[in-house]
């Protein structure tokens, strides 16, 4: 049963005085992509914003009990068929209040990024299977459609595969994660970076500079797309740009991609081949000349600074490489690295943020704005990653912000016995045995595994 449709104004105005919704019917656009799952909480604008995008001027409610909208004290707001409502008094629902609203969010969030994830899974394997069965054919428009759908998803609610927890004890289906992670890792960045980087433009504009005096202003020649903020439509071509940047590896032979010892150097000039060669005479096959898809696909390898060594094709200088093959770059160096292989394990998430940031600050102006909104997406202790707190113990980071973490071992380092509460840190700022001891060195899942929970262990098919 459905109860009247509220104003998408009105709910605008309610979460920005910090209320809360929850409608208990999916919220889809015209071509029928999921906007907003009927489970999830909504307590920030950009969901509503999104769905106002799309054109929708109001939203229906399910009659259920455990949807609504509440307002900042936690009180049920009831709205009638002319479109005025009223407040009621009651207890703010459990599920509303404090950290266990927050782990009940996750928990809900990953519920809906598994069944995203598996759907995404399927589509690049058709996609390379495809490739291999036809000698390089796919169905770009199917491809497109699906990502678009998992664009709408990944820009409302900011990366949230960084919650499901990463298979680091396995290899398989390696290239199908791998295309997925920097597909939603990328997505995340680039609308980060397209806030970031349009409101630097806006603020040169409103103080009438020019862009050619501002801090990126140099001799060296660069891309027309240097200063280009993108558009809708553009992201998702970029983000379907980022799920198809290994294409060309469909091409390479497995012994070679997933060998397990070190590779010779003519192995390595094949493996190379998959970006400038094989990826290129694939989307020519396909008759695809879109230039966030070739840019992708061939640069994402390519030297990101002056000097910067191993980079791959060489014909284009740093500074004439669009943003988003940079933010490609960057994804793809931070899931390699955070993930297993063949041939090496995967690195604790906190040292790769932690050296990609270093390896690429001060390089090149506009790689500040790439690293802020890079650093801002991952977060410095991504979900998923290990922390000692300053007592000594442990902790399992659900969440970078905060960062909201679950202890695991007491003060002497033994496993609890019952699960632990979650502790938000950025309420403890004062307390400082409650504070991440960066003294002590990272450790990764698997070097903590035996001592973690069983809720909270990888899984090790």
């Amino acid at each position: 049963m459905v109860k009247n449709a509220v104003a998408i104004d009105i709910l605008i105005k309610i979460v920005e005085e910090g209320g809360k919704i929850t409608t208990g019917i999916d919220v889809y656009n015209e071509q029928g992509i999921l906007l907003l799952d009927k489970n999830v909480i909504v307590n920030t604008l950009k969901p509503l914003e999104f769905i106002k995008e799309n054109g929708i001027t109001s939203i229906p409610f399910s009659s259920d009990n455990n949807c609504g909208v509440w307002d900042a004290n936690g009180n049920s707001i009831i709205f009638d068929k002319d479109g005025s409502f009223e407040t009621i008094e009651s207890q703010k629902p459990p599920v509303l209040g404090g950290i266990e609203k927050r782990v009940f969010e996750i928990q809900e969030l990953k519920r809906i990024s598994t069944e995203k994830y598996n759907g995404a899974k399927d589509t690049i394997k058709k996609v390379l299977g495809d490739i291999k069965e036809t000698g390089g054919n796919f169905d770009y428009d199917e491809v497109y459609s699906d990502v678009r759908d998992l664009v709408a998803f990944l820009t409302i609610e900011d990366n949230p595969f960084s919650y499901l927890t990463k298979e680091i004890f396995s290899y398989d289906d390696y290239l199908y994660n791998h295309s997925i992670n920097v597909c939603a890792i990328g997505t995340a960045v680039v609308n980060s970076f397209n806030t970031t980087f349009s409101a630097f433009i806006n603020t040169h504009l409103n103080t009438k500079q020019e862009l050619d005096s501002s801090p990126f202003s140099n001799t060296e020649k660069k891309s027309e797309e240097a200063y280009k903020c993108f558009q809708k439509d553009e992201i998702e071509h970029i983000c379907t740009g980022f799920f198809l940047h290994d294409i060309g590896k469909v091409m390479v032979k497995d012994e070679i991609l997933n060998k397990p010892g070190k590779i010779t150097p003519a192995e390595f000039d094949e493996i190379k081949r998959h970006s400038y060669e094989y990826g290129i005479k694939i989307l020519e096959k396909n008759k695809l000349n879109n230039p966030f898809l070739t840019n992708t696909v061939k640069y994402h390898h390519a030297p990101l600074f002056k000097g910067q060594e191993k980079g791959y094709p060489l014909d284009k200088e740093p500074n004439e490489l669009p943003a988003y093959v940079k933010i490609c770059k960057l994804s793809d160096i931070y899931d390699a690295m955070t993930s297993k292989r063949c041939y090496k394990e995967a690195f604790n998430q906190i040292n790769v943020v932690t050296d990609i940031f270093r390896s690429y600050a001060k390089k090149d102006n506009i790689m500040q704005y790439i690293l802020h909104s890079f650093v801002k997406s991952i977060g410095i202790y991504p979900a998923g990653s290990i922390v000692y707190l300053r007592n000594g113990q442990m902790g399992y980071v659900l969440e970078s912000a905060g960062p909201l973490i679950i202890p695991f071992t007491d003060t002497q380092g033994k496993t609890l016995s019952d699960n632990s509460n979650p502790l938000d840190l950025s309420e403890y700022k004062s307390d400082n045995i409650l504070k991440i001891d960066n003294r002590r060195s990272i450790k990764t899942p698997r070097e903590v595994y035996d001592l973690l929970p069983s809720y909270l262990k990888p899984k090790t098919d």
